[in-house]
């Protein structure tokens, strides 16, 4: 069993999330934003601002390398390839988006219809970011 390759982790897990930024940036904005705000002022809360945004951001490109490296960690077990990255992938997304989702929704922050949005279209990004931060990882 080889040694991970930080670098690579690095550079898939960039990558990765890199590919989920851009993801959520274009459900959180076009996509769902008005719906989002509009939810958020109905119960009294205040508009995500730029610094918490900025907040997302980074937590998300560590999410991105978070399973880059549970990728390269469950590789040795499971095999190169697409599909282990894509399980990686999913497990982040259940304890990271999934996770938070339902939180929202039951916490009745967000309605149903946002939660089943972030659910279906996070669990969507997670398996691209997740195939190419995996095809972008090589063992040294």
């Amino acid at each position: 069993m080889g040694h991970m390759n930080y670098a690579g982790v690095l550079k898939g897990g960039i990558a990765a999330g890199v590919v989920m930024n851009i993801s959520e940036i274009i459900l959180n904005v076009p996509v769902a934003g008005a719906q989002m705000s509009k939810e958020l002022a109905a119960r009294n809360l205040a508009p995500v601002t730029e610094s918490q945004g900025v907040v997302f951001v980074v937590i998300t490109l560590l999410l991105g390398i978070a399973t880059v490296w549970l990728y390269a960690a469950i590789r040795p077990r499971f095999g190169a390839g697409p599909g282990t990255a894509i399980c990686a992938g999913l497990v982040v997304w259940t304890l990271s988006y999934l996770n938070t989702a339902i939180t929202m929704g039951v916490l009745g922050i967000n309605s149903m219809g946002i939660v089943l949005l972030v659910v279906v279209w996070t669990a969507i990004e997670m398996i691209i970011a997740a195939a190419v931060g995996g095809y972008l990882y090589r063992e040294e």
